[in-house]
């Protein structure tokens, strides 16, 4: 979130103040318990997110490790930006050099979390910071039989990072985050299904144990590829395989802002409406209790001070949406369901946006002024 501007098509040095040595890691975490901390409601807890090797490493792993320690922001999850630096295909190349190095990019990761970033891990075992693969770098362009060889390979380069984590103590979580493009045409695990299934393969072809290993859950890449994300949801919360959560919003969500299905991942924060209502509600009732990342971009014509407001919206507007889920009647809208009244259910999830939005503007409002 903490940039310069987005670059590419729009001006990249829009928020100068977050460009390039002004702002750096250890300098974000600072940035959100001055900034975005004082305007949470009181018993939500803040953590952060970090890229190996362009947000954190080596040379820096010391110096964040401390701020996040002294900021009280522990580390949420960590990921290894294999996208930057492997271009045919990572963990899933034919190339055996370009996949040796990518397997050693991600044990690099992991050393990193267990070693110098560890005291930065949260006290509670249970929220663990999460190792996330994300399949930005296993992809391909050319429709061929490799493709099959592609997902073997990469079974086998993942089974390997699952059994180095595992010695290194198998306390974090590991989420395989599906998306179905970016940066390439076509991709290895576009969707939540064959994430799950991927899973399943490397548990019986590998032994690998599926204890806190499943899907970074990630409701925006559902809607980039036109897939209904309250479903995927279900599919993975029937699997147990939620490990993770990454939340934003593509677009059309709200009828106001613009993107969605066949797009590029726009990275909205998010927002209010009846499908993050059901999401919200589906993961509380099945106990999810870890990590909430809010996976979002601050717009290129923003300000500093905008592109903070733009995160604490994210964030309130997500908890809106769980507290409205939380007092809907469930019991009453699945007699509706039953009684194929939907009509009346409609109308229900349409009083839970309106009490989210209400929600909202009582916790933006008590936050006002107060960074």
């Amino acid at each position: 979130t903490f940039h310069a501007g987005k670059g590419g098509f729009v001006p990249s040095d829009g928020i100068p103040e977050w460009s390039g040595s002004r702002l750096d890691t250890a300098g974000v975490a600072r940035l959100i318990r001055r900034h975005i901390a004082p305007r949470m409601p009181s018993g939500l807890e803040l953590g952060i997110e970090l890229h190996y090797d362009y947000e954190v490493d080596e040379r820096s792993a010391g110096e964040v490790a401390s701020a996040l320690e002294s900021e009280g922001i522990p580390l949420a999850m960590i990921t290894p930006g294999a996208h930057r630096h492997f271009a045919y295909g990572g963990l899933a190349s034919l190339d055996p050099s370009e996949g040796e190095a990518a397997l050693q990019f991600c044990r690099r990761t992991i050393d990193l979390a267990y070693g110098p970033l560890r005291p930065a891990w949260h006290a509670d075992p249970a929220l663990a910071p999460t190792f996330v693969l994300w399949n930005g770098s296993w992809g391909y362009d050319l429709a061929t039989i490799g493709t099959r060889t592609m997902l073997a390979v990469l079974g086998e380069r993942v089974a390997a990072l699952c059994r180095l984590e595992e010695e290194c103590g198998g306390l974090m979580y590991i989420g395989i985050e599906p998306k179905p493009n970016e940066g390439h045409p076509a991709m290895i695990l576009p969707t939540v299904a064959s994430a799950l299934l991927f899973w399943s393969r490397l548990d019986r072809d590998f032994g690998i144990t599926l204890r806190k290993k499943g899907i970074n859950k990630e409701t925006g890449h559902s809607q980039m590829m036109g897939l209904d994300p309250v479903y995927d949801t279900a599919e993975e919360l029937e699997s147990g395989a939620v490990v993770h959560m990454h939340l934003n919003s593509q677009g059309y969500e709200n009828g106001i802002v613009l993107g969605g299905p066949g797009k590029y991942d726009v990275d909205h924060g998010v927002r209010i409406s009846g499908s993050n209502i059901a999401i919200a509600g589906l993961v509380r009732g099945a106990g999810y209790g870890r990590w909430l990342g809010h996976d979002m971009q601050v717009r290129p014509y923003d300000n500093a001070e905008q592109g903070l407001d733009r995160v604490v919206r994210s964030i309130l507007s997500w908890e809106a949406c769980d507290k409205a889920a939380a007092r809907l009647d469930k019991d009453r809208l699945l007699t509706f369901l039953a009684q194929r009244n939907t009509a009346d259910a409609e109308d229900l999830m349409r009083h839970a946006v309106e009490d989210a939005g209400r929600i909202f503007d009582e916790m933006y409002e008590s936050g006002r002024g107060r960074d």
